[in-house]
């Protein structure tokens, strides 16, 4: 299994590349796209309603501000969604935090921090979802514990 990461703009990658970072650690490929709820929303319906059958298992989607792209991609999959708030608008990314966290019933998206530190718990989340059937991923999340939390 993969996992897809989406940000809503190029500026976003600096702060997801920290999710590639930890997903290469567990050996997941994660593949990085950038595709917009706002601005691209046709590339986003796609990317989603295609995942599963591209062999993806959770998806990581990462917007500041509005952040309507986590939303709008839980309404297209029934994979795992996992949000992360960007800083961007409000100070500390207060207004895509809220925008993440307040999904309507039905539409749940996993919200992690805003920032650095959501992209690296989104990608541990991401392991732990793939280790329930893949014991490669779940050895290597052990050994991620075992080691202080610390790759």
């Amino acid at each position: 299994m993969k996992v897809l990461i989406l940000m809503g703009s190029e500026s976003d990658k600096p702060v997801m590349q920290e999710s590639q970072n930890f997903l290469q650690y567990f050996g997941i490929t994660g593949d990085m796209v950038v595709a917009s709820a706002h601005r691209t929303p046709d590339k986003v319906r796609e990317l989603c309603i295609t995942a599963q059958e591209n062999g993806y298992g959770v998806i990581i989607a990462a917007a500041g501000m509005a952040a309507a792209l986590p939303g709008v991609v839980s309404a297209y999959t029934s994979l795992p969604v996992l949000g992360v708030p960007l800083d961007g608008g409000l100070p500390g990314g207060i207004d895509a935090l809220y925008s993440i966290v307040q999904m309507p019933a039905g539409l749940p998206v996993g919200t992690l921090a805003v920032g650095k530190a959501g992209a690296k718990n989104a990608a541990i989340l991401a392991a732990r979802i793939l280790a329930l059937g893949d014991k490669a991923v779940a050895e290597r999340v052990e050994a991620f514990k075992q080691n202080g939390y610390r790759i």
